[in-house]
């Protein structure tokens, strides 16, 4: 009795089985109906209209863009008894009662999903034998087709090139390039287009008015934007939005439902941009990541709204932006503000950090680093980029007061006058390539102290071990004089000249030589180069590799050597590595003035690393006797 009781409460609740989603309710019944396909439903209806009707047709293209629709529409119209003279089913005869009822026997619907196996196909051959019984034509619509297996393909081959006269096939896909090529060249094929926004848009505002829903352009372009093409998906979003603002859609309620970032985050952003404040710009992104947004979210959105406002900039451009018109009008105003330089620069600077951010371990980092880049285009120095490749420099940021700037420098010019000497090791080390001995400077007997503990350098007549010096060649480089040495103050010369005055009357000091710049060769160049290589971490295996088979060129009478690599990309990575390598061959090689530069080979030159099977084919064409010492013993190259 008590479960009779709750099945009668459970049958006075309000009717809800009678709500449709608006994607099934408002579906397409005609060619004229359907949305954004006008020249493919324009084709089909001449071809009924002249019955120039072939046997099987692929309809490929997106997710929700009406390719089944258009099949079940095309078979009801080519049953229909009394066709219109436009070319539409009537909706009235025997068979397209039939068929709206969904009890039509001449129009058969295979999900290719579920059913693509041989025996599904082979049941669907035996069916087609069957002449229809009301109208002319038995269709066959085989949605996502792509999943037949390929034994499945095989036993439709024949069906589908020579069929019956009453059968027509029509194919759906999504994916047609994992159709077979001897499928495709037996069917006419149909590429269906994304819905364009706009039609999106109209269609919305349709489905809108017909339900007695209030909804504003902006929210609507928003959900046509989010649904990417797709109409289903656009009415599936549409559903979802009634339910949570209760039939009033605004643009504030669909952007906080849908997780969609604001116009308004960005034309703000772009504000602080022109006026160079980063401290703004960095504080509005770190609200955007609070409300949950991720980092390549934004700043694709980013990349997308510096396009938009480069194509609000010219009248001609202006029909390729797709939004509203209050956002449209202030695209316009914001686009007059914005140089052209400026935006240029800024996509690049964007699209940079956008391809970088999938590979980058501090995300955040990358994201900050590219918005204070941004941010000091607008700073009036021309880099001579001209807009098409940006120079990644970042100039200070924060302020600081006069009286901390002041202490700074003051710090530092302390520091430079009171270098720290360290005394000489007296152990003989070797390196590649050179043999180290100590070597002390001479100074004049006036010069030198009365007694060795007086000062903390060891004074000796006599050369001592300790200096490095090369194994082949003995010639030494003049001596670079170092500012440091001079005890001359540039920042405060009257400190100098007080230092210069207190040296003249005080006891006399050691005065130490400048460090003398060492000359090395090709061979300890390319040994400390590939000593560098071999102390990359392991995330830099790839640039380890190539500067393994890469080798170095030293200019002839010359401390500068070049890089010459095959490509743009490649030239990038050694450019941004030419700080660190440059002092690490420098400490090693013993030498300051060494330098290094990267070029991108020429067309006609050659630098691909040749193998060894490619070096032995070299020598064998100076030498044959090579070719016939190979062929005697059988030798093989591996």
């Amino acid at each position: 009795m008590y479960i009779c009781t709750e099945l009668k409460k459970t049958e006075r609740i309000p009717d809800m089985e009678n709500y449709i989603v608006s994607a099934r309710k408002y579906r397409p019944s005609t060619f004229e109906s359907v949305v954004g396909q006008r020249a493919l439903t324009t084709t089909l209806k001449n071809a009924i209209a002249t019955q120039k009707l072939a046997h099987a047709y692929l309809f490929c293209g997106p997710r929700g863009v009406g390719k089944t629709t258009c099949a079940r529409i095309f078979a009801k119209t080519i049953n229909c008894m009394t066709p219109t003279a436009d070319g539409e089913a009537c909706n009235q005869c025997e068979s397209c009662v039939a068929f709206n009822e969904q009890r039509s026997y001449n129009i058969h619907e295979l999900d290719a999903a579920s059913n693509n196996s041989v025996d599904d196909i082979r049941q669907l051959v035996e069916q087609v034998r069957i002449p229809p019984q009301i109208g002319k034509y038995k269709v066959y619509i085989i949605d996502e087709v792509h999943m037949l297996s390929a034994s499945a393909f095989n036993a439709f081959l024949k069906t589908l090139e020579e069929p019956p006269r009453h059968a027509i096939f029509i194919l759906a896909t999504t994916e047609k390039h994992k159709i077979l090529p001897t499928i495709l060249s037996r069917c006419q094929i149909y590429d269906f287009n994304r819905i364009s926004v706009e039609d999106t848009v109209n269609h919305l505002s349709y489905v809108a008015s017909k339900e007695a829903i209030t909804a504003e352009p902006e929210a609507l372009n928003v959900i046509a934007m989010k649904a990417d093409g797709g109409m289903r998906d656009a009415l599936s979003i549409f559903d979802q939005v009634v339910s949570f603002t209760g039939g009033n859609i605004t643009y504030k309620s669909v952007i906080d439902n849908l997780n969609v970032l604001d116009y308004e985050y960005y034309f703000r952003l772009t504000d602080c941009f022109l006026e160079n404040k980063v401290s703004d710009a960095l504080l509005l992104f770190n609200d955007i990541l609070n409300k949950g947004f991720d980092g390549s979210h934004f700043i694709t959105g980013l990349s997308s709204h510096f396009r938009d406002l480069l194509v609000a900039k010219d009248a001609v451009t202006l029909p390729l932006l797709e939004v509203g018109a209050s956002i449209r009008q202030r695209y316009q105003e914001q686009a007059q503000k914005c140089p052209l330089p400026f935006l240029y620069q800024a996509m690049k600077l964007c699209n940079e950090c956008d391809l970088n951010y999938r590979i980058s371990k501090n995300k955040r980092l990358l994201v900050e680093l590219t918005l204070i880049q941004v941010a000091q285009l607008t700073t009036g120095e021309d880099d001579g980029s001209g807009g098409r490749s940006p120079k990644k420099t970042i100039k200070p940021v924060f302020t600081q007061p006069a009286a901390v700037q002041q202490s700074q420098v003051a710090s530092a010019t302390s520091a430079q006058q009171n270098p720290v000497h360290s005394s000489p090791s007296s152990t003989p080390t070797q390196g590649a390539g050179y043999t180290t001995v100590a070597r002390q400077p001479q100074m004049p007997a006036a010069t030198q102290p009365a007694s060795p503990s007086s000062t903390n350098v060891a004074v000796s007549s006599t050369p001592s071990q300790g200096a490095r010096v090369p194994v082949r060649e003995e010639q030494r480089k003049v001596p670079v004089m170092k500012m440091s040495s001079l005890g001359v103050s540039i920042k405060n010369p009257q400190r100098g000249q007080e230092i210069q005055n207190t040296a003249a009357t005080a006891a006399p000091k050691v005065q130490m030589q400048p460090e003398e710049d060492l000359m090395f060769n090709d061979r300890d160049l390319n040994y400390y180069w590939q000593e560098y290589a071999a102390q990359l971490p392991k995330e830099q295996d790839a640039l380890m590799k190539r500067m393994q088979m890469l080798r170095p060129a030293l200019f002839k009478n010359s401390t500068t050597f070049e890089v010459v690599v095959d490509n743009e990309m490649a030239a990038k990575d050694f450019t941004a590595l030419i700080p660190e390598l440059q002092e690490y061959l420098r400490s090693q090689l013993r030498n300051s003035q060494v330098v290094m530069k990267v070029r991108v080979s020429e067309a006609a030159e050659t630098i691909r690393p040749v193998g060894r099977v490619e070096k032995f084919q070299m020598m064998a064409q100076k030498n044959q006797a090579l070719m016939q010492l190979k062929e005697e013993f059988g030798l093989e190259l591996y």
